[in-house]
């Protein structure tokens, strides 16, 4: 005769009634999905928003050292160098990069002039690794086309407007895209408007500012329309 006890065990154990089912395991794992879903979305916001003030503070640098060759300058900020041939777009390194504190060749090693999220536009890599771009993800604003505003050789108190005039900022604002908050990915098209990019203005502060694009014209091409906080030229 079986013992009473042993009987209430294998109900215990077997009957659907007192064992763990199928149901109960879906939603376990379930719940754990979902759990782990929300750890991963909080370490990547808690890891961007590290990104963006290491960004933001690499750029403040990037932003004084400009200024500060200015001071040394008759107050003129940086210009095509007689003979030069490459963009002073990017090439405004090398005649500042000794106020941020570097000196030698430009190198990958250049970490104040790289910005975290940097992915690169046309090239496989971002722009701070690249001899292309003379490893800087920030670009002065001082792209020398004919119609297009800039502040290339520009006198500091010449400019009408510092705390809203566009000094040196992330590559993305001329186009415009986002490293920080982008709508489109990891990828570099289409450009949209109001995309956010670091920026830094000739007054000295930097902030995370909305670019404006009408659709057809690169950001860089041309002021805003009213209601944003920037602008190219120096008028």
């Amino acid at each position: 005769m079986r013992h009473p006890n042993l009987n209430r065990a294998m109900r215990t154990n077997c009957d659907p009634e007192f064992g763990f089912t199928l149901t109960d395991l879906l939603v376990t794992l379930g719940v754990i999905s979902l759990l782990c879903a929300v750890v991963v979305a909080e370490r990547t916001a808690l890891r961007n928003k590290s990104r963006l003030a290491r960004c933001v503070a690499n750029l403040q640098q990037v932003n004084r050292a400009v200024l500060t060759f200015c001071n040394d300058n008759n107050q003129t900020l940086p210009t095509v160098s007689p003979g030069e041939q490459r963009s002073l777009w990017w090439w405004y390194k090398e005649q500042v990069k000794r106020y941020a504190g570097l000196s030698g060749p430009s190198s990958p090693n250049d970490t104040v002039f790289a910005c975290p999220q940097d992915r690169g536009y046309s090239d496989p890599t971002p722009f701070y690794l690249s001899p292309r771009f003379d490893y800087g993800s920030y670009v002065f604003n001082g792209v020398t086309m004919e119609g297009v505003p800039n502040l290339a050789g520009w006198q500091l108190s010449s400019i009408k407007q510092p705390p809203h005039t566009l000094l040196v900022m992330e590559w993305t604002a001329h186009a415009p895209l986002s490293w920080h908050k982008s709508k489109t990915g990891k990828r570099n098209m289409p450009f949209y408007c109001d995309a956010e990019s670091v920026v830094g203005f000739v007054d000295g502060h930097v902030a995370l500012t909305r670019i404006y694009y009408d659709g057809y014209n690169a950001a860089y091409t041309q002021d805003p329309i009213y209601g944003y906080d920037y602008q190219y030229s120096g008028d």
